[in-house]
């Protein structure tokens, strides 16, 4: 079982819309997945526009992405997510379904800054 970065089972982030690297609504990643889409996240209007702003829109639909909006889980990309928190745009993460890959990249101090609250 893959691990999140809590060291628990990795859980769910979304099955609608389904969600990360295999399409399974799990943030598993394996070496193909070259932008470690690893993060749980939450998506928020400001995140969205900035995601939009860097060249990456996840709010427009195509004939195989249904677009995202405010409220929805995503597995983003750790250095994508990353790249918000530097920015002061990072949106909430799930940290019971971010993968533990993601600790390569960002610290759990930093994670739990932004742990979703239901």
């Amino acid at each position: 079982m893959e691990k999140n970065v809590l060291g628990t089972d990795l859980k769910v982030c979304s099955c609608e819309p389904m969600t990360g690297w295999f399409r399974d609504g799990y943030c598993k990643t394996d070496h193909d997945d070259q932008g470690i889409h690893t993060v749980c996240a939450v998506m928020s209007e400001e995140f969205l526009a900035f995601s939009k702003s860097r060249g990456n829109d996840l709010s427009s639909p195509t004939s195989f992405f249904p677009g995202l909006k405010a409220g929805d889980h995503w597995c983003l990309c750790a250095g994508r997510w990353v790249e918000a928190y530097n920015a002061g745009m990072a949106c909430p993460v799930v940290l019971e379904s971010t993968h533990e890959e993601t600790l390569a990249i960002v610290s759990i101090n930093v994670l739990k800054e932004f742990a979703f609250k239901e």
